[in-house]
C-alpha cells in the first residue's frame, strides 16, 4: 500500500491565499509533494528531498529576494 500525502500549509501563510501545501510524510521515500492550496484536487509536483531542501534553504537565505 502506498502512503497517502498528509498535506499541511505553513502557519506563516497570510498572503491572501497564494499558498502551497507540502506533504512531509513521504520524505522517507525521497519524495516531497507540493500542490496549490487553492486547488486541492489538482495536480501535485513531486521533488526529491535534496532538491526541496536546497530550494527552502535558498528562500530562507534570501537568494530569490527582489531588490
Amino acid at each position: 500500500m502506498t502512503a497517502q500525502p498528509q498535506w499541511f500549509k505553513s502557519s506563516y501563510s497570510s498572503n491572501g491565499g497564494n499558498c502551497i501545501e507540502v506533504a512531509g510524510n513521504l520524505v522517507a521515500s525521497n519524495t516531497v509533494p507540493v500542490r496549490d492550496s487553492k486547488d486541492s484536487d489538482g495536480p501535485a509536483l513531486t521533488f526529491p528531498v535534496d532538491a526541496w531542501h536546497s530550494f527552502v534553504t535558498a528562500v530562507r537565505t534570501g537568494e530569490f529576494d527582489i531588490l
